[in-house]
């Protein structure tokens, strides 16, 4: 018996490693049933597939929704002074490792 598991822990674990034992023999089994079996079983007919209903054209436009734009937003752009285009290329060296 391990020198750091109580009586109790022991037990537990014991109970745990054969209920988990048992359930392998039985789900085992019963596959093994389940596959053997197909076999012997007559193939019951097809019921009928009920027709798929048809489907609905989606509303252009809901009216509980505002309308959705078709292209993104516009570009913005910004011209820089000099010296940020400076300080811009310094960080960019820097977050680059100095590439």
């Amino acid at each position: 018996m391990p020198v750091h598991l109580t009586f109790p822990q022991l037990a537990a674990l014991t109970v745990l490693a054969v209920v988990s034992i048992a359930w392998l023999a039985f789900v085992t089994r019963m596959l093994r049933r389940s596959r053997s079996g197909s076999e012997a079983r007559t193939v019951l007919p097809a019921a009928p597939v009920p027709p798929v209903p048809p489907v609905l054209p989606v509303p252009p436009v809901l009216p509980a929704l505002p309308r959705q734009r078709q292209s993104g937003p516009g570009r913005e752009a910004v011209e820089l002074t000099p010296a940020e285009r400076d300080a811009f290329a310094g960080l960019v060296r820097q977050l680059g490792g100095g590439r």
